[in-house]
């Protein structure tokens, strides 16, 4: 018997988003027109359900614009919110492609420690491998013997070649070292762990300068990703991580873990409205295979709630 689907286990994932947006929109439907007064209470549920101010204007301005003649329905509520969750989402959905010329193509993971990085990287690889591309990586965390001991294992575990060094190894030279390697024998993709310490932005930013430099000796176009890791669970604190990130680190786009058991769901919407960075994965467990990319539809109807109902009649 064959366990549930990536749709069923977006449903599963999201359903305490889902349901959080059930409760904060409770009693305020079933008038015979949207008065102002209403509006403004949809409004701040949705805000409460970490979509953030812009999307929840965005709702609220096309909700205003409707005429409810025999009232708004909570159904067809949320299909109003999945439709515009989706338009926001849709843009920014975009997979890794391993297009770089010439080999590797070298990915740059960064994120605070705590965000699942580590996993992450096993996962994004064992997800590269999948489309038939060779991986290697480098355990680039050097400040954290643990990270390279995780790293370590999750790489024996998909089996692909790991370059790693000692706590307090220097992780520009594993990198460059990575490079070399992986040039010579024809790997796809180079997959850099780094340092998680965003409590030290100058520490930060020179040890990414001094792997950029390392890596323009190389190849100049090098990193070609500079990939985010954020856990869905800190809610609006992962819209903080995204802007001091970016300004240190040139993010090029974005994977966001933890989504499921997590009622804050929503913070996935709000970093695509306000960033508008590609977001190549979501990550719904802690197995191998639950990372993925995403299609927008059914995110947002996952986040509304509708695919768990759906879900729920099916079975």
């Amino acid at each position: 018997m064959s366990g549930p689907s990536w749709t069923e286990r977006l449903a599963g994932g999201f359903r305490r988003t889902s349901d959080r947006l059930g409760e904060n929109l409770g009693g305020l439907l079933g008038k015979a027109a949207l008065d102002d007064a209403t509006l403004d209470a949809i409004e701040e549920a949705l805000i409460a359900t970490d979509l953030g101010p812009a999307t929840a204007g965005r709702i609220r301005q096309r909700l205003a614009g409707e005429r409810f003649a025999l009232g708004l329905t909570e159904a067809r509520l949320r299909e109003i919110v999945a439709e515009e969750i989706e338009a926001i989402l849709r843009p920014v959905a975009q997979p890794l492609e391993i297009d770089a010329f010439p080999r590797p193509q070298v990915l740059l993971v960064i994120g605070v420690n705590g965000s699942g990085k580590t996993t992450t990287i096993a996962k994004l690889a064992h997800l590269l491998q999948e489309q038939d591309y060779s991986v290697m990586l480098v355990a680039g965390d050097t400040f954290r013997a643990a990270a390279i001991g995780q790293l370590k294992v999750w790489a024996d575990r998909i089996d692909v070649p790991i370059i790693a060094g000692s706590e307090g190894s220097d992780a520009a030279g594993l990198v460059f070292e990575g490079v070399k390697q992986g040039t010579a024998t024809g790997i796809d993709a180079l997959i850099v762990d780094t340092a998680g310490r965003l409590q030290n932005k100058a520490g930060l930013m020179d040890e990414l300068a001094k792997i950029r430099r390392v890596l323009g000796r190389l190849n100049p176009a090098a990193p070609h990703n500079v990939v985010l890791v954020l856990d869905a669970t800190t809610g609006q604190n992962a819209l903080n991580q995204i802007e001091v990130f970016k300004e240190t680190a040139n993010v090029t786009g974005l994977v966001m873990t933890k989504l499921d058991g997590t009622a804050r769901g929503g913070v996935l919407v709000a970093a695509a409205e306000r960033f508008g960075l590609p977001i190549h994965a979501i990550g719904l467990g802690e197995g191998i295979d639950d990372l993925r990319p995403f299609d927008p539809r059914e995110v947002a109807r996952a986040i509304a709630g509708i695919e768990a109902i759906a879900v729920e009649r099916r079975r």
